[in-house]
Parts: structure tokens; C-alpha cells; sequence
């Protein structure tokens, strides 16, 4: 998704316990639709601060965290199939949200920001049961926020949403290349 606003980048994943820092931030209780945006932070600055300095005057760094919150509760990733039925059947027929927290570092700069989107899932009929056993088999569950991706099999879970389609996929592409030209000029 982010080679839609540039080619020229490197993957690298910041090591850090994000469930630790989540559960921290629940007991200190930062609001859920805040924790991604305190988590991307964490993560850019993790990379950051292995730069060298002539690197962190030349280089951009992009943290990005994704949670999806129902209730004020954040739906993290699934533990087992079990957890994916659970999550997936309480979202059923509600109208959650997904917020995608993103940290940009460069030089001595700092830019945050949390881009939400409202999704709809259809109601937890019949057929909706057996499109969340069947998704939940597919095994794709499993590495995704709130045990669904909209881009894949999870997608027909879906009744609507309001808002940026790539920040439900995971990164708001739109906002991040605006926020990207301010931080450049």
C-alpha cells in the first residue's frame, strides 16, 4: 500500500511487545481509539533511534498500528478459532470502528495522527455463521486485528462502511501522503 505514495522504502519491523504496551496503556486508561497512534510512535521511534544521525536528517520514518474497537474495547488479534468466532460473531450487526494510529520521524520532526473508519457488519444470521466458520477455517483470522481482513474472505462479513477503505486494510494512504507532503516541504 505505501508504494502507492512512494517507491523507495525498506520494510523494518521495530521490536516491541505490543500487546505489553497495550495492556499498560488500558491500566493508565488511554482512550482505545488513542492506543494505535501511541503504539506507531512507539514503533517509529524504535526504528529511529537506530539511525545514525545523518540518516535521521535524510530519512523518514512510518510507524502504523491498527486496532479495531467495538464498545470501547480493542478486538486485537485472535487467539485461536474460538476467539475468531467470538470476535467476529460480536461484531455481527454493529457498527464498529478501526482506527489506524500513524507516526511520522524525520530529523528533529514529529507529525501523529489516528485516521477512523465506521464499519457494518451484517446482521448474525445463518448465513453469516456459516461465512464466519468458513472464513475462520480459511486460517485468515488469525494475524488480523479484530479477526477479519476487508481485502480478503472478510470482506463478505461486511454490510458497509463509512470512511477510508485502505485504513480498514490497514494503512490510510490518503491522509499519509498529505501528511507526508507537509512534512517534506
Amino acid at each position: 500500500m505505501l508504494s502507492l505514495v512512494t517507491d523507495k522504502f525498506d520494510v523494518i519491523v521495530a521490536d516491541i511487545d505490543e500487546r505489553a504496551f497495550e495492556i499498560r496503556m488500558e491500566e493508565e486508561g488511554v482512550p482505545a481509539l488513542k492506543v494505535s497512534e501511541h503504539l506507531a510512535e512507539l514503533k517509529a521511534k524504535a526504528v529511529f533511534d537506530t539511525l545514525d544521525e545523518s540518516e535521521k536528517e535524510n530519512t523518514i520514518v512510518i510507524g502504523a498500528d491498527t486496532s479495531v474497537i467495538l464498545d470501547d474495547v480493542i478486538y486485537g488479534k485472535p487467539a485461536d478459532r474460538e476467539d475468531a468466532v467470538r470476535m467476529l460473531s460480536n461484531l455481527s450487526g454493529r457498527v464498529h470502528v478501526v482506527a489506524t494510529g500513524v507516526a511520522l520521524f524525520a530529523g528533529t520532526e514529529k507529525r501523529t495522527f489516528t485516521e477512523e473508519t465506521s464499519v457494518e457488519f451484517n446482521a448474525l444470521d445463518d448465513y453469516q455463521k456459516t461465512l464466519i466458520s468458513d472464513y475462520c477455517d480459511s486460517g485468515s483470522p488469525y494475524d488480523k486485528a479484530g479477526g477479519y481482513g476487508i481485502q480478503d474472505m472478510g470482506s463478505l462479513l461486511v454490510k458497509k462502511i463509512d470512511g477510508d477503505y485502505p485504513n480498514v486494510v490497514g494503512l490510510p494512504v490518503a491522509r499519509l501522503a498529505r501528511e507526508l507532503s507537509i512534512m517534506v516541504k
